[in-house]
């Protein structure tokens, strides 16, 4: 396992990750779920002493490309989505079992949207984000652990928040060999019924993926494989279901480490499959401060 704050910086990314694909919500789906998650994402201590969190999540999104039903991408309204994070994590080890640790987030969604053809636009607080984290280390160098979050409805309607609650649970894992590291996760987001559209939206499923290399203590490139599939959203009157989408992104990032207890994760990420589904083009920035 790596020094304690090192670890602390990769911890303070690892609760918080849904907020990507959730937080994002406002336009037609573009992003995967869980999508922002980085190296050392779910490399996690176990017997610490409490420790606290802040992120701050930024998120670039040109969504003028679509994949349609046939798996092609086109082009759709020349939509630009600006989506900031702003997350608080508490994290400690139950005196009951050390070998385990704990986490629990609040994240509050900001979000901007602007459609240059219609020259329209709408800000404000997407839907609130919490949930809990548990995890344990099989070895020294891994962790296995489950996550689960609640989005409430109650961000600006303006923005796509209001009307529908989301729970997100997933495992996740992180493996470090040497300088490869390589931390994932796979799991699934439920949806409560629409009251606006007098629907359900389908079960999504999504996988995320991290690959990594330290070149030394402060720099770390890796490459990023996100995945995700729900389906259709059905009619509560008619039963009638609308086609299930998905969609496969890859992208190039690198993470920075300094100071002991700050991390900077830049990454640029682009859909390279999909069907009936937002086609991801996003530049995604990460800041985290560990105290």
């Amino acid at each position: 396992m790596q020094e304690e704050k090192p670890c602390r910086v990769g911890t303070l990314l690892a609760i918080a990750a849904l907020a990507g694909g959730l937080g994002a919500a406002t336009s037609a789906r573009a992003q995967v779920t869980l999508d922002v998650i980085g190296p050392h994402e779910y490399d996690l201590p176990v017997d610490f002493k409490p420790f606290n969190v802040f992120v701050q999540y930024a998120t670039f999104q040109d969504g003028n490309r679509l994949w349609d039903a046939d798996g092609d991408r086109r082009r759709t309204s020349a939509t630009r989505t600006i989506v900031g994070l702003s997350k608080y994590v508490h994290f400690w080890t139950p005196e009951s079992n050390p070998k385990m640790g704990l986490a629990y987030e609040v994240i509050v969604p900001e979000v901007g949207v602007r459609n240059s053809d219609t020259r329209t636009s709408a800000s404000g607080i997407g839907d609130p984000i919490t949930g809990l984290a548990l995890w344990y280390k099989p070895t020294p160098n891994s962790t296995l652990g489950f996550q689960s979050f609640m989005q409430l409805p109650v961000g600006d309607k303006d923005i796509g928040g209001g009307d529908v609650w989301k729970n997100l649970s997933s495992l996740f894992w992180d493996v470090q060999l040497g300088k490869l590291t390589y931390t994932a996760d796979a799991g699934f987001v439920f949806f409560g019924e629409s009251t606006a559209a007098d629907a359900t939206p389908g079960t999504l499923f999504h996988t995320n993926h991290r690959v990594g290399y330290q070149l030394n203590d402060v720099v770390e490139p890796f490459i990023a494989l996100d995945y995700e599939r729900q389906e259709g959203w059905k009619n509560r009157a008619t039963g009638a279901k609308v086609a299930e989408g998905h969609e496969t992104t890859a992208g190039i990032g690198v993470m920075f480490k300094y100071y002991g207890n700050q991390s900077l994760t830049v990454r640029y990420s682009r859909g390279i499959d999909g069907e009936s589904h937002g086609a991801t083009d996003s530049l995604n920035l990460k800041y985290a401060y560990v105290w």
